[in-house]
């Protein structure tokens, strides 16, 4: 097998020259040098010694353990434990936020970039689930956008979901909708709880840009809102957990 190599640039000769206004470059040679695991053996102890107090600074933040799942959440599609998940905590905090109850939950596949393992959660956890800035927002949507959007969200095969059942073909059409266990009013309002990114049209998810109404609540970034989530679930002296319960089904 052959060993695979990174390289980086070394600079192995620099010269400067002085001038009353300053200094100016004059040459700069540079030859390519392996990264091995002997940086790892050899540490540059100056450079470990000067960055140490800001390792530990970050480790304060990202290293306590908030909480604790039940099981692996993971993410897939059409639905999957971990997108519903955050689906539900979305439409949840749009009510606490707004006074207002959310129809609908909504949260991108691609938004998740990480699992949630079981056992212990800690902040860096959910940063590596929810390393994007993205706020919460609940918009207005008129029942026939929203359908639209739910025959979008079958077209990518299926994204987190909360407050809603769909049906789906395995060529990605929309075989039936239903919010809160009826169907969906054509001329009516229905609030749905998403992520700013996705209530611009992102993401194939262009019926967003239909909404007859939209509220955006100060402090609710995504992140900040599943931390609170764990937390309030340690304090209850519950483990975090979810999983597929037929919100989105292929057929």
């Amino acid at each position: 097998m052959k060993k695979r190599l990174c390289y980086g640039m070394y600079v192995v000769a620099l010269a400067l020259t002085a001038c009353s206004s300053g200094y100016s470059l004059v040459s700069v040679e540079g030859e390519r040098v392996p990264v091995t695991k002997a940086y790892d053996v050899e540490q540059d102890m100056k450079a470990w010694r000067m960055l140490q107090p800001y390792q530990e600074g970050v480790d304060s933040i990202m290293k306590p353990v908030i909480g604790h799942a039940a099981r692996k959440l993971e993410v897939y599609r059409p639905e999957s434990p971990l997108s519903n998940l955050l689906a539900d905590v979305l439409r949840t905090a749009a009510e606490v936020k707004t006074g207002m109850p959310a129809d609908v939950g909504v949260m991108n596949m691609g938004g998740i970039r990480s699992l949630l393992n079981e056992g212990e959660v800690t902040v860096a956890s959910v940063y590596e689930i929810t390393p994007f800035e993205n706020h919460l927002v609940v918009v207005t949507l008129k029942g026939k956008d929203l359908q639209e959007l739910f025959r979008q969200m079958a077209g990518v095969h299926g994204e987190g979901l909360s407050g809603a059942r769909l049906v789906i073909s395995e060529s990605g059409n929309l075989l039936s909708a239903k919010v809160g266990g009826k169907d969906i009013d054509p001329e009516k309002d229905y609030q749905v709880a998403t992520i700013d990114y996705l209530a611009e049209g992102n993401d194939h998810l262009s019926a967003f840009k239909e909404a007859v109404g939209k509220l955006e609540p100060e402090n609710a970034v995504l992140r900040d809102l599943f931390i609170g989530y764990v937390k309030n679930m340690e304090a209850l002296g519950k483990c975090v957990d979810a999983k597929v319960e037929g919100r989105i089904v292929e057929q």
